[in-house]
């Protein structure tokens, strides 16, 4: 069983920086890939990034390709997802995933692990 907790979430300006954080409890961090996806009102769930176990791949969504930077620290039991250059369509709740597969995964039934999520706001 693996617990996740995001955090650093808030509002931001356009053009602005934010960077998550989910920390996992504990002992077989390592043993995960990891991702995030996001939710916003009246949308689907979203894949954003996804990490394989020891952090040597990393995927990520169309959307936020180039922007968003996912990384992890598995002596912090913690997955880390930078944003720059926000745009208010990046608005939504962002969780934190966790997955026993061996590559990155990108569909939601895939990862069996969740966190509550953390709320970003974009907007001026």
């Amino acid at each position: 069983q693996v617990q996740l907790v995001e955090s650093g979430g808030g509002l931001i300006q356009p053009g602005g920086s934010l960077k998550l954080s989910c920390a996992a409890s504990g002992r077989t961090f390592s043993s995960y890939a990891m991702g995030w996806f996001r939710q916003a009102p009246g949308k689907e769930r979203e894949f954003v990034a996804s990490i394989t176990r020891n952090g040597g791949f990393m995927d990520y969504g169309d959307s936020v390709k180039g922007r968003f930077f996912i990384s992890r620290d598995n002596d912090k039991n913690t997955v880390y997802l930078a944003m720059h250059s926000l745009k208010p369509e990046d608005t939504a709740v962002y969780y934190c995933a966790g997955s026993v597969h061996l590559q990155t995964p990108r569909r939601p039934d895939e990862f069996m692990y969740w966190g509550q999520g953390t709320q970003v706001t974009v907007s001026s």
